[in-house]
């Protein structure tokens, strides 16, 4: 009796700890899939407005949860939809980050690679990294001196130590001579002029902080208030700005140097073409065709409601 006791307590003791842990396991699933598919719609939209080889958006409908994590991470340090395409086409990408580098490092089927790119980066320290994908082809990866490089290759190579050259490695030398004729990276889906002497900068570390002396300090925060007080009567009526100050903040100045939160800048479509692919609305041609041929009356159609 008691060893059926004590059964019976085990089993509830860890029914709960087994629902948390498939509760967090359905999240993770959950916000990986979100994952995939804003990537995919990432694709799918700078398929439309560029030329690739054949099969991508294909290839994007079994896009892996690591290949995801990867241009999702890239879209996070400020990657916008026509960069994509270079990414794409195998151009030569840095970012800021050494964290990358790690967390790509640790991604399931991530194996060490041989490369010629960053000589100047300790190998056995910080060994360059593959990964192959439907997408992705072949993602290769390493550290720079402040961050993290990558770059998607058409084919995959498998030669160095003791391996025997295969077929791929024989494809992989012809990309090399094609990348030496154009001078342009041979991605899985095209080429990309985007090399490792002219990269893909992502998230560069240009801000240096600094103070200022109390003069300068001043005489700036007076220019700053200056060009508040302008802008608060280019826009409206100068009674209505009145009455509606803007907060006051003593240290103008101080907020020149702050970042600003998220990815700030153009945005996720940067200067991309904008196009509409829905269809007009019939109800609403239909009213539109109906308010202009209304009769007017005083002034007004007859289907104004003012």
């Amino acid at each position: 009796m008691e060893r059926k006791h004590t059964r019976a307590f085990v089993t509830r003791a860890v029914q709960p700890g087994r629902a948390a842990a498939d509760g967090v396991d359905a999240q993770r699933a959950e916000r990986a899939e979100a994952v995939r598919t804003r990537v995919r719609l990432m694709i799918e939209i700078t398929a439309r407005a560029g030329s690739y080889r054949k099969g991508l958006v294909k290839a994007a409908e079994h896009l892996s949860p690591e290949e995801a994590e990867i241009l999702a991470d890239l879209e996070a340090h400020g990657l916008q939809v026509p960069q994509l395409r270079d990414v794409l086409r195998g151009g030569h990408v840095l970012v800021d980050d050494p964290r990358l580098y790690e967390k790509w490092r640790s991604a399931k089927g991530s194996h060490p690679r041989l490369s010629s790119h960053h000589r100047d980066i300790d190998k056995k320290l910080y060994p360059d990294i593959g990964m192959r994908g439907r997408v992705v082809r072949e993602k290769l990866h390493g550290r720079t001196a402040q961050g993290t490089w990558v770059q998607l290759e058409k084919t995959p190579a498998a030669f160095g130590g003791s391996k025997l050259p295969r077929p791929s490695d024989l494809r992989h030398l012809m990309d090399y001579v094609v990348y030496r004729f154009t001078d342009s990276n041979v991605g899985p889906w095209g080429l990309s002029r985007m090399t490792e002497r002219r990269p893909l900068y992502l998230a560069p570390v240009l801000a240096m902080p600094t103070s200022l002396s109390p003069p300068i300090a001043r005489s700036l925060t007076q220019a700053l208030r200056r060009i508040e007080a302008n802008d608060d009567v280019t826009a409206v009526s100068q009674e209505l700005a009145a009455r509606f100050p803007p907060p006051d903040r003593p240290d103008l100045a101080g907020e020149l140097g702050q970042a600003l939160s998220g990815r700030a800048g153009r945005g996720l479509f940067g200067n991309s073409d904008v196009w509409v692919t829905q269809t007009p609305s019939r109800t609403a041609a239909a009213v539109l065709r109906e308010s202009r041929s209304a009769p007017a009356v005083g002034g007004w159609a007859t289907g104004d409601p003012s």
